[in-house]
């Protein structure tokens, strides 16, 4: 199902889709749908995350800490 719709379009950009739809066999009705589907396109999922999302900074807590409590690792 199609909708029509106009739209005032400026004459230099007109002249620029005209020549490009000639030079490219197609119409210039499928170059305006082209780039209105490639623009308002679906978004695509990302990429799954397999690194640490925090980069490295700082010093590095005790590896065994002798402390059971971990506020005091995180608070000192």
């Amino acid at each position: 199902m199609s909708v029509r719709t106009t739209v005032d379009i400026p004459e230099p950009l007109h002249d620029r889709l005209r020549q490009r739809a000639e030079s490219s066999g197609a119409s210039i009705r499928s170059l305006i749908v082209r780039a209105i589907e490639e623009t308002y396109a679906e978004p695509k999922k990302g990429k799954r995350v397999t690194g640490p999302m925090i980069s490295a900074g700082g010093e590095r807590g005790p590896l065994y800490p002798v402390d059971e409590n971990p506020y005091d690792l995180i608070f000192p």
